[in-house]
């Protein structure tokens, strides 16, 4: 992956430092720029590979993975603007090339500068300085989404009706985390902050769905103790995502380190006092009623591992009132839980994309684009899905509008 995104930058950077070096832009053709040009770029790449393959301070490390993906969106938009361009001198050079008579040089030079007397600046030279600032239009919004926006956890309060849900659990308190991605922070304090907010609002119960890490069991070693202070009264419940399996990490492949890795991951989730379910199901208590917690692991649609086997998680609750499942991936919702008698489904997966807008009567993000169901409740029926946005980050360090998530549900007895 590291070999692969350097390729893609030093691809925009030949293709962008050639078109501005044969443009009317002055200063791509100063000695100065093409020595900023590609030390830049030189840097960055090394900035990369050193953060990836050595065990740096993860402050220095994030600054190194925010430049460089910050870098690439800029550029990837010039890029296309790039495109556009030679697109349309292309289609203008074919339709010269099936004129009865072609223009020579000349003439093509002289059909330029009439362009420019005519409109100022040419088409060309136009979309090269205008994409210029187009281009960095991305790095305020996206700078700002790392220094503001990380660590800025928002508890959102969710009224959860349930037709059967017995009596003894009408306003029971159910915080639910999800997308933890531990390999992602570098900042204890901050984490350590948004986990006492979930505590202040003191859950009877607490769901984790999912992606607890990156890649590797070793990324939870700075913060397993801030993750083991979450408790509450009738339990912890937490189940798998797509990144806990060590499917993304490079040389992984069915390995006896993977399989290690995977073991270590299983038992972090004991030694925090989770109750780690793996299509299986727990019965909570209160009074001389119960109610069952179901947990499966991984299910998604496309490219997603479809480990988690729903029917055999739900054995033995058949005469339960109440089954609320935790699956990290919402499209389970739709492909199988659905045609089940679960009542509500928790899920996370989408991280709203990072980025978008979320406010009380409107919401928006890429994400609503690949998953139906990418952020807070939906129902079908009496049947309920909630997503998570997720407590961490993936990829870019920040969140732009879509806000690092700790929901609290207050469980109602009757229909909404």
């Amino acid at each position: 992956m590291i070999i692969y995104n350097t390729i893609l930058l030093f691809v925009f950077d030949l293709y962008i430092f050639f078109a501005l070096r044969s443009s009317g832009i002055q200063f791509a053709k100063k000695k100065w720029f093409t020595w900023v040009w590609w030390g830049y770029s030189a840097i960055l790449a090394a900035g990369v590979f050193v953060s990836y393959k050595f065990s740096i301070p993860l402050m220095y490390r994030s600054i190194i993975l925010v430049a460089f993906f910050i870098t690439v969106v800029c550029k990837l938009i010039y890029v296309i603007i790039l495109l556009i361009d030679d697109i349309r001198r292309g289609g203008v050079w074919l339709a010269r090339l099936f004129r009865k008579k072609e223009p020579s040089p000349v003439v093509e030079k002289q059909e330029e500068l009439v362009e420019e007397k005519k409109h100022g600046i040419s088409r060309s030279d136009f979309l090269l300085k205008s994409g210029l600032a187009v281009a960095s239009i991305p790095f305020f919004p996206l700078t700002w989404g790392v220094i503001s926006s990380a660590y800025d956890y928002r508890i959102r309060h969710q009224k959860l009706y349930l037709p059967n849900l017995p009596k003894e659990f009408h306003g029971m308190k159910l915080g639910q985390l999800s997308d933890v991605h531990s390999g992602s922070f570098y900042n204890r304090k901050a984490v350590l902050g948004g986990v006492e907010m979930l505590l202040g609002e003191k859950p009877d119960v607490i769901f984790f769905t999912g992606d607890l890490v990156n890649n590797e069991a070793s990324e939870m070693r700075d913060y397993q103790d801030i993750f083991a202070k979450v408790k509450a009264e009738l339990g912890v419940f937490s189940v798998l995502g797509n990144h806990d399996y060590g499917d993304y990490k490079y040389g992984f492949e069915d390995s006896a380190a993977k399989r290690k890795n995977f073991q270590n991951l299983v038992d972090t989730h004991k030694v925090m006092g989770w109750d780690l379910l793996r299509d299986e199901n727990r019965r909570i208590t209160m009074g001389n009623e119960s109610i069952s917690i179901v947990g499966v692991e991984n299910w998604g649609m496309g490219r997603f591992p479809k480990k988690g086997d729903l029917a055999k998680a739900l054995q033995g609750t058949e005469e339960d009132a109440v089954k609320l499942l935790m699956s990290h991936d919402p499209s389970h919702w739709r492909a199988q839980v659905l045609d089940s008698d679960v009542d509500a489904m928790f899920a996370g997966h989408t991280h709203g994309m990072q980025f978008g807008v979320r406010a009380e009567h409107f919401q928006w993000s890429p994400a609503q684009y690949i998953y139906p169901e990418w952020a807070g409740l939906y129902k079908d029926g009496n049947k309920k899905l909630y997503v998570n946005t997720g407590f961490g980050f993936l990829g870019y360090p920040g969140r732009v509008g879509i806000l690092p998530e700790i929901t609290i549900f207050e469980l109602l007895r009757g229909e909404a």
